[in-house]
């Protein structure tokens, strides 16, 4: 994926369980690997411990590895006040990949000193919410069953076919407005607990 910023096309309303991931792989002109919308339930542990709830994901893998975890930036896109990103988060220390996913964030909805923060690509956003005070709720829309591509594969660092599962969630702001729209895809490394 490219490292350089670029506009997205254009793209019809239509929900889409896997958006934004979707915009990063048809601008690379490759296809999404094959998934499945699953319901929370048949999401089996430890990932339904990781994936089914209404937490940020962020503090949820620093605690379930004991390590804090920063971010890998991929690619990013913007349109508008709409930026996009496709990331890696990784461990502090060892650099392990804890999750792969890709995030629409409404840059008009953060105060001028968390928008620069996320612009600065330094932090995960479960971060900057944490540290400005941003008040937010997390709604999952669904739970995903995948198979491994090259590229995913590639970015969390596995050989061989693989199926991961992850999940597409909306974090709100008080006034019931989309802050960020997320794809989360966990690794199988994920599920052995580094700690």
């Amino acid at each position: 994926m490219p490292e350089k910023t670029e506009t997205l096309p254009a793209k019809s309303v239509e929900f889409s369980v896997v958006h934004p991931l979707d915009d990063f792989y048809a601008a690379a002109g490759q296809s999404l690997p094959p998934f499945d919308e699953i319901e929370g339930e048949a999401v089996p542990e430890p990932y339904r411990t990781l994936l089914v709830h209404k937490n940020d994901m962020t503090p949820t893998l620093e605690k379930y590895h004991g390590f804090g975890v920063h971010l890998d930036v991929l690619g990013r896109r913007s349109k508008g006040d709409a930026y996009f990103r496709e990331v890696i988060l990784r461990l502090d220390g060892t650099n392990q990949p804890v999750e792969f996913g890709a995030i629409k964030i409404n840059l008009d909805r953060f105060t001028a000193g968390a928008r620069k923060e996320i612009l600065a690509e330094c932090l995960p956003l479960g971060h900057i919410l944490n540290e400005f005070k941003i008040p937010h709720t997390s709604r999952p829309r669904a739970y995903l069953r995948l198979a491994t591509d090259k590229l995913i594969s590639r970015v969390l660092e596995m050989n061989g076919a693989h199926v991961l599962y992850g999940r597409r969630n909306t974090l709100y702001d008080p006034q019931q407005r989309p802050l960020a729209e997320i794809v989360e895809i966990l690794p199988v490394a994920t599920i052995n607990k580094t700690k």
